[in-house]
């Protein structure tokens, strides 16, 4: 039996926009006009008005943590909550007072950002959070997931002492020769360690809340780096619990795994366990390895050829030596891994590069589709090295609106100038996705397409930035439909309204073609169906 919507506004992929679409046992078969749809009607077939609204393929979010960010809605907001040090404070002490911790737990929360503090201009530090409590261990991260500060008591379950060494790949804060309750990056993990590790149960159920706000927004697939959520939690557990989903029918996200390892050995043993990009179904499948190459602009981490323009003292932070990260993707390079690797930093980007191009000399692949995520931080030479190595990028528009604020603070007016420069990418062939690196960001793809195509903040709308790099509306849509589906190698599966391709659809409220750019946002997602089956509706 077939599903006709019809009297609709449909964008199948490409343009023009059709009025009708069908889909039988989960799959997509016919899109075209009214009449064509009618005439393939028969005896039992289900029609559905869809009264002029706009549908599209369901969103792929091409870069995110969904078990961090199924883990984060149980926390402290703090994104929300971020105007002030006073409102982050606020939020963690009403956090603490409506809920019954566990024994051991500790309070946390995510999202504090200090550059729109009003009151205090830096970070919260370990006698900020005492003020929380000095009982309860404290923990709150910022809203990049590339620094975190904790309480006097977290520090004392840690043992951090001004005779700490400090990690390799991170930093922990000192002030005056004492911790001051900072941690930036690798120095991160062991902060991580010490908070007790969430059981089988709980990442199940993790994964299904990040589902269901996934869906409310539309988003039908996402490409998630979930291996390094809780350090202490193996990869074993995380794909059994996808497994377990998936068999349970209650799975409503398809999910590619970008597979997170910090180590040559760890990558080793999880191929040699019979895991290879492609592996698994149409629900949940092994991607690329995954490798974190540096840190955040936001939290001067993130790793620059030169000096941050607004902090001298540091050029970032280097998460791996060139040694490790060419052992690694080489190893995963020959072994027919795809690979994605974080770099912000123009300095991290060199690295990466190399060593792709080290690994490719090596072994030569025709259609790897090794990437970077994010891409941020460019050079001209970088971005033509991209395009010739046949590189995928992972981009994130919604981190303009953030961005836009001090970029050229953070790096330079030179370096400013030819950063972010996605869309001299996709003008050069290279294939750019789209995503919000959730929870960094809310997986929001309406707020996300809006940045894409105006260059702008969502509020205020400053800039544009860069307003040669904007993109139009249809190579946005795509940015977070199409592209998604080629960076996982599913462009033949998903990614279009065509005959055959798995029925994965959002009905939107307003057309985005005809919205005013600066009001896409605002656009909201009425219904979303994956496989042919309703998993929202507003």
């Amino acid at each position: 039996m077939k599903t006709i919507y019809y009297n609709g506004t449909v964008y199948t992929g490409s343009l023009p926009l059709v009025q009708a679409f069908a889909e039988e046992k989960g799959k997509f078969m016919f899109a075209g006009s009214n009449e064509e749809a009618f005439r393939q009607k028969e005896e039992g077939d289900c029609l559905i008005d869809l009264n002029g609204r706009f549908v599209c393929c369901g969103f792929n979010d091409s870069h995110m943590h969904m078990l961090g960010f199924g883990n984060a809605l149980n926390t402290a907001m703090l994104g929300a909550h971020t105007d002030s040090l006073k409102e982050v404070l606020d939020c963690l002490r009403n956090f603490k007072e409506s809920r019954s911790l566990r024994e051991n737990a500790w309070i946390m929360g995510r999202g504090w950002n200090q550059d729109y503090f009003t009151d205090e201009k830096r970070m919260p530090d370990r006698y900020d959070l005492d003020l929380v409590s000095t009982e309860i261990p404290v923990c709150a991260v910022r809203a990049c997931g590339h620094c975190l500060v904790v309480n006097s008591k977290a520090l004392e379950l840690l043992g951090v002492t001004s005779e700490t060494p400090q990690p390799e790949g991170g930093q922990i804060g000192m002030e005056h020769g004492e911790p001051d309750g900072r941690f930036f990056d690798n120095a991160m993990d062991m902060v991580y360690d010490c908070i007790p590790a969430p059981d089988k149960d709980d990442v199940k159920a993790m994964l299904l809340a990040a589902c269901r706000a996934l869906n409310a927004y539309g988003v039908t697939s996402c490409q998630t780096d979930d291996y390094c959520a809780f350090r202490t939690v193996p990869w074993t557990m995380v794909n059994e619990a996808y497994q377990e989903l998936e068999r349970e029918g209650k799975l409503t996200v398809r999910v590619y795994e970008q597979s997170n390892f910090t180590s040559l050995d760890s990558l080793k043993a999880f191929v040699e366990a019979g895991n290879r990009t492609g592996k698994g179904s149409s629900w949940f499948k092994i991607g690329p390895l995954k490798m974190l190459g540096d840190g955040a602009l936001g939290a001067r981490t993130a790793y620059l050829s030169r000096p941050y323009a607004d902090d001298p003292s540091t050029c970032g932070i280097p998460v791996f030596s060139q040694e490790i990260m060419d052992q690694m993707i080489d190893y995963a390079n020959g072994e027919g891994m795809q690979v994605a690797v974080h770099a912000i930093g123009d300095a991290c980007l060199d690295r990466v590069l190399d060593a792709y191009e080290k690994a490719l000399t090596a072994c030569p692949r025709e259609d790897h589709r090794h990437g970077i995520v994010h891409c941020q931080i460019t050079r001209p030479d970088q971005l033509e090295r991209i395009a010739r190595l046949k590189l995928h990028v992972y981009a994130q528009s919604i981190f303009l609106d953030y961005d836009i604020h001090m970029v050229k603070e953070r790096v330079g007016e030179e370096l400013a100038s030819t950063s972010y420069s996605w869309k001299t990418l996709m003008e050069n062939g290279v294939t750019v996705s789209n995503g919000t690196d959730c929870p960094v960001e809310l997986p929001d793809p309406m707020a996300c397409i809006q940045c894409a195509v105006t260059r702008k903040t969502l509020k205020d709308h400053i800039g544009p930035y860069l307003p040669q790099q904007n993109f139009t509306v249809q190579e946005a849509v795509d940015s977070y439909t199409i592209a998604g589906a080629k960076a996982s190698f599913e462009e033949n599966r998903k990614g279009r309204i065509a005959p055959g391709m798995e029925a994965d659809f959002v009905i939107l409220s307003q057309n985005p073609f005809e919205t005013d750019p600066e009001k896409i946002k605002d656009i909201s997602v009425e219904a979303t169906y994956v496989g042919g089956c309703q998993v929202y509706q507003a």
